[in-house]
């Protein structure tokens, strides 16, 4: 298990990777402390991305066996992915749920 659970964890890496969602290298925060990566969600440009990102959310949800009523996605960037992940809920588990943002 530990196994596909690492594969399906570098998966999602790549993915942001692609993506160019996250990034390597030295990034001050605005707390102006120094961190070795910076994940930006709004760099998702694409529906493909938005689906695919909304099918790796849902996965997380069923593996960890979250019972979730309620998706709250938080202006801006949070929106979409509340959508995306309700929609990937529900077409790939049958799952239905309530989002709101």
């Amino acid at each position: 298990m530990d196994l596909q659970m690492e594969a399906y964890k570098q998966e999602f890496i790549d993915f942001m990777v692609e993506s160019k969602v996250l990034k390597f290298g030295d990034f001050t925060l605005k707390s102006g402390r120094i961190a070795p990566y910076f994940i930006n969600t709004g760099n998702y440009k694409t529906g493909k991305q938005l689906a695919k990102l909304g099918e790796y959310y849902a996965a997380c949800i069923r593996e960890n066996n979250l019972q979730p009523e309620t998706l709250v996605g938080p202006a801006y960037k949070g929106i979409p992915l509340s959508v995306t992940t309700a929609i990937a809920l529900f077409n790939g588990y049958g799952k239905e749920l309530n989002y709101c943002f």
